[in-house]
């Protein structure tokens, strides 16, 4: 049998006579091989692109590159191209083989990368193809549309192009690590809660300076810590305008507020405030609110809501029973302006009937003495 071999030339196999005729030059063809015929790659990473290659032994290799989207008449060195130039190095070796890296990877990178072989003789060059197939990703977070507390919830570190599968990531909450014992390219929040909300992004573990965009977890969850704050919030007086606000922590916020008074079935308010634009005895007692998104509901506390008491009482009395010592003569005030007078004044000690008993004496009580509406005299 005769024995043949073939020399690819110009982008063109020859054959070449039998072995008998040429007995040394034919002992074996050309051949390229690739450490993988495709590749994906973290833009902004460096990578390296790995061939190894066999010639016939009657020709001397004279210059080997890498070249990118090769065609038959041209295959430039991507040495000679400006936009690879500062970023490529070739690792040569011994044993025939011939190493790209390439670095800091853009979009603009893609495309299929061959090794060029020149040698001794001018039109005898070989062109490793189909090359390597270089495709770039970036790394981008992908959360559920909605993640509701109590639920399991699943993140996932997505690419264009799939990675090694040999490939651990990490996870990041708010720019900080979290464990290390998680290095798959999902995360899985089991139990959410309102603490798993956040910026989470994630990273291939030894490349964790190319981190993807942060992206924000926002768990729902229904009003929580509802409270009333009342306003004002010193002493009421009647007659004043008084505003009760009802406050929750929730996500998507409360639009929906109702308001309660203790000892009544049906609500007595609706929305965010409710004002009792006149006070007076009739609305004395305990408030509380509910508050509801579309996740649920929460009532606060209740706060109680009352007019000046005897405390209040008491503090007048004093006063006016050091006046009256003063002046030795009545003093009449009405009820309004007692409680004014109790609102701004501060109880002296130096009198010489105390209130309480003043209080105690049979002809006095707090029924005739504090009519609203009515002048008082006090002797």
């Amino acid at each position: 049998m005769v024995e043949k071999c073939f020399s690819y030339i110009n982008g063109i196999n020859f054959l070449y006579l039998p072995v008998s005729y040429f007995p040394v030059i034919c002992k074996q063809d050309w051949q390229v091989q690739y450490s993988s015929m495709m590749k994906c790659a973290l833009k902004g990473s460096t990578i390296h692109l790995s061939s190894s290659y066999k010639h016939p032994n009657y020709l001397t290799v004279t210059e080997r590159f890498w070249t990118v989207n090769p065609n038959k008449d041209e295959s430039i060195n991507l040495l000679n191209r400006p936009n690879y130039r500062d970023r490529v190095q070739y690792f040569p070796d011994k044993e025939q083989t011939f190493v790209l890296k390439l670095s800091n990877v853009t979009h603009e990178d893609e495309g299929m990368y061959c090794l060029r072989i020149l040698t001794d003789v001018e039109k005898q060059k070989y062109l490793g193809f189909p090359g390597i197939d270089l495709k770039v990703t970036e790394l981008r977070v992908e959360i559920p549309e909605e993640v509701v507390e109590g639920e399991s919830s699943v993140l996932v570190c997505k690419t264009t192009c799939n990675l090694s599968d040999k490939t651990n990531f990490t996870w990041y909450k708010n720019s900080k690590s979290l464990s290390e014992s998680i290095d798959s390219y999902q995360l899985l929040l089991q139990s959410v809660s309102s603490d798993d909300s956040g910026n989470y992004s994630c990273a291939v573990r030894d490349q964790k300076h190319l981190l993807s965009p942060a992206v924000t977890l926002s768990v729902r969850y229904p009003p929580k810590n509802v409270s009333v704050s009342i306003s004002p919030s010193g002493e009421i007086v009647e007659g004043d305008s008084v505003t009760l606000s009802c406050s929750s922590d929730s996500n998507p916020p409360a639009l929906n507020f109702r308001w309660f008074k203790e000892n009544q079935s049906s609500a007595v308010g609706s929305g965010q405030s409710f004002i009792i634009s006149s006070f007076n005895s009739s609305h004395s007692g305990s408030y509380y609110c509910e508050a509801q998104n579309k996740h649920g509901s929460q009532r606060s506390a209740s706060v109680s809501v009352t007019s000046a008491g005897i405390n209040m009482i008491l503090k007048a009395l004093s006063k006016l029973c050091w006046l009256q010592n003063l002046q030795k003569q009545p003093i009449q005030m009405t009820y309004r302006e007692l409680e004014m007078k109790t609102r701004f004044s501060t109880p002296l000690s130096s009198t010489t009937e105390t209130p309480e008993t003043r209080l105690r004496r049979p002809d006095v009580s707090m029924e005739t003495l504090l009519l609203p509406g009515e002048t008082h005299s006090f002797i």
